[in-house]
Order: structure tokens, then sequence, then C-alpha cells
């Protein structure tokens, strides 16, 4: 399919048809936020699957059940996706979980006026960039990548899927709801995962022993959550995801970039990142 044909704008942003039908989105924005619910907010390709693992095991208190028995795309639905009119969401227990990859000023009238419980990761946008790349070589419902250097023309002017990583990360580090935001960066998840969830557990009101915040951060090791089926995308047809081009959790690590950037494109990345970045004062383990 032509890049016409996959893509659609919303609000300013590029999105795929196939996933986030009119519908969908409409089912969105006329969604009812409650005060306890728990949103994962990501730019793709940042730890949203990761997150999608971690939170339930916070909220159930390391009672593995959730994670082993629903796929993860159910277990902690994206609500601008077209399965969660699927899902009968209005009747689920609260807190319920759930996940968006919008850029804050995309959210819908109910967000800015509930201000739910809000869990923003960032990662290192050369990785996100990385990570990508290969996302959009499996994937049949994205457009073709081409080559690194075409692809990241494509990144870092935010002509592809969610728009710019830039717009996305500056949108949410300027939320004015900051109290009800906790701000995660996968570098420091990476560096030490227990610290990372004792943190979510804080933030989410859940006093977790240390056995149970170990339990946790065991399953949720890149090498263990990769093993389990409903959380690693095998489920997914292959017409839709090809893992045999590249697996949906690929590597999990911090740096990957430098095995992939010639000199000229990481001269090029940085010089985008410096300028669009000069005015933000977070402190992110990457500079």
């Amino acid at each position: 399919m032509s890049e016409s044909e996959l893509f659609m704008v919303h609000k300013g942003v590029f999105l795929t048809t196939l996933v986030h039908p009119a519908e969908s989105l409409k089912y969105y924005e006329d969604f009812t936020f409650r005060p306890d619910d728990i949103l994962i907010v990501t730019y793709p390709k940042s730890g949203t699957t990761w997150m999608q693992e971690i939170v339930p095991l916070v909220v159930s208190e390391g009672d593995l059940t959730p994670v082993l028995t629903v796929p993860n795309w159910d277990r902690v639905p994206w609500l601008e996706e077209h399965r969660a009119i699927l899902l009968s969401l209005e009747q689920r227990a609260s807190p319920r979980i759930f996940a968006t990859h919008f850029h804050h000023q995309m959210m819908n009238p109910s967000y800015f006026k509930i201000k739910p419980r809000v869990l923003y990761v960032m990662r290192n946008p050369k990785d996100v960039f990385i990570s990508s790349y290969h996302f959009h070589e499996m994937a049949s419902f994205l457009v073709s990548p081409g080559t690194q250097d075409e692809f990241m023309e494509k990144f870092l002017d935010g002509t592809i899927m969610f728009g710019s990583w830039f717009d996305h990360v500056k949108s949410w580090l300027n939320a004015g709801e900051q109290e009800h935001i906790l701000y995660l960066c996968y570098e420091d998840m990476i560096s030490d995962l227990k610290a990372s969830v004792e943190k979510i557990a804080t933030f989410l009101g859940k006093s977790l022993s240390s056995e149970v915040v170990e339990k946790i951060a065991d399953h949720c090791v890149f090498k263990n959550m990769k093993q389990n089926k409903m959380s690693n995308y095998s489920l997914v047809p292959e017409e839709f995801m090809d893992q045999k081009k590249s697996e949906f959790l690929r590597k999990g690590i911090v740096g990957d970039w430098k095995n992939h950037f010639s000199t000229a494109q990481e001269q090029k990345f940085n010089a985008v990142y410096q300028e669009k970045m000069k005015d933000v004062k977070f402190s992110f383990p990457w500079d």
C-alpha cells in the first residue's frame, strides 16, 4: 500500500489508518476518564511494552496472572487503537490501566478535566530511531522505511507515525498537570529496574515489600519478558508483523544506535537534537 493509503493526519500528526480508523479516534475523543485511571504515555519504541508488563504487576502486588494470561494489547489497551472499542472499558474495575502514544495537546477533554495519573517514559531518540527503523521493516501496516538515511529524514522531520519525537517529549514535559505525572527514562529503568519499580509503586500509592519488588523486577528483565507470549507479539499473525524480518522485542538495550549510525548520521542527528531541545531544562541520562 502507498503512504497516502497507510497514513492519515489527526490533530496534525500522522497515524496509521489500519490501526487508528476514524471510529476509534471518535471513541477516544468521547472517552471518559476516572481520577484513579493509570495512563502509560510514550512515543513509540520508548518502553511501552515494558511498562505494560510492569504496571499491572505493581497494581496486582506481584500476582503474575494478568501478565501471563492476557495479551498486553488487551491488558493495557491503547485508547486510540481499534481494539479499544471492543473491550468494554467502561465496565472495567478501577484502577484501569491504559496506554497512548498521543502528544499532550491531542488528549481529549475528559483527560484535561479529570487529570488521571500518567506515567510518561522517555528514551534516547537515537535508540528510538533504530528501534523504529526495524519496526517499520517488519510491520505491514507501516510504510517501508527505505534506507536508514531516508528514514532519518522522516524521523527528524516528524513525518512518521505519531509525528516528531521532539514535539512529543516537549509537549509532555510542558504539561500543566505535572503533579499527576511521573517522568521516567528508559535508561534509568535499564540501570536499576528495582528502583524504578519502587518509584512507580510509590506514585501509584502501592506499598510493596522488597520481595514483591524483586519478583516484579525479575519477571520484567528484558530476557525474561521476551519469553512471555502474552507480551512478545508472537500471537500477532505474520501478515501484520513478520518477526522473521525483525523481532518485536529485539534487544532492549541502551546505546544500540552506536552500532548503526555513521559519523555523518550522528552529526546530523546531533545538530537537529541540539537545536530542537535547546530550551528544554529536563536532565536526560543520555545528555
